[in-house]
């Protein structure tokens, strides 16, 4: 199946087409990269680009005086696809092979806003058989409300098994209380260094959060960089006996 007609189905046109497998190959890339990529003028592609972006298709972030853009991976594309969906998932190998140079690499992605964050969460609960993790529990309620009970609930009925450290406040002692009957192992640090954020680390990712002001989350897909996060996570758990 050419992929150009599967993604006409999705609803691009042909110049978005062109430029989303163009910010694909690339992996991450300046508007300029992705513009001699396409074959389109620059202008152009930076209004394809937003158009993209709004789509949920790219991602961006602001480097000291130029923008850059990366694809979403494919199957996170899947996931956000609420229509055709069998037609995209026969595109996913052609798309996996196009991806696959820059796969090879580590990548980061960026995301921004409570909703934009809540693809992160659902990424944790689509991919992890465990996770751990560290964080304000206080401020993971506080911001997410409702939603944050339905990933505890989704994450028990998966069975993801999580083991946290989070601060010493009565959220915390409460997560604490509730650990064994929500699959999870909790221990608490006093709160001598206050911030508002949140590390998950699963299989070869790591999600990083800030959960005040701009509401940003980055994910790290690299196979050493989550073996260096979780020797940490692990040296201040034993600790924490």
């Amino acid at each position: 199946m050419q992929l150009e007609t599967v993604l006409h189905s999705y609803g691009l046109n042909d110049k978005q087409t062109k430029v989303f497998l163009a910010c694909l190959e690339l992996g991450t890339a300046s508007v300029q990269k992705i513009a001699q990529k396409a074959g389109f003028p620059r202008s152009t592609v930076y209004e394809v680009l937003e158009v993209l972006r709004e789509k949920r298709l790219v991602n961006t972030f602001q480097k000291k005086h130029a923008r850059y853009f990366s694809a979403e991976d494919p199957e996170q594309i899947v996931r956000l696809a609420q229509y055709q969906a069998e037609m995209v998932k026969e595109a996913l190998p052609q798309l996996d092979a196009l991806a696959g140079k820059s796969r090879k690499r580590p990548t980061v992605r960026f995301y921004q806003g409570r909703e934009q964050i809540k693809l992160v969460f659902e990424e944790v609960l689509a991919e992890a058989d465990s996770i751990i993790g560290f964080g304000s529990s206080d401020d993971l309620a506080k911001q997410f409300g409702e939603y944050w009970k339905r990933f505890i609930a989704q994450r028990l009925a998966r069975k993801i098994y999580s083991r946290t450290i989070t601060f010493d406040s009565p959220k915390g002692r409460e997560r604490q209380l509730l650990a064994p009957k929500q699959l999870r192992e909790t221990r608490l640090v006093p709160p001598t260094y206050p911030f508002h954020g949140a590390t998950i680390i699963w299989k070869h990712k790591i999600a990083m959060f800030s959960l005040t002001g701009d509401f940003i989350a980055t994910v790290i897909e690299s196979e050493q960089l989550a073996k260096t996060e979780r020797a940490m996570f692990e040296n201040l758990w034993e600790r924490l006996k």
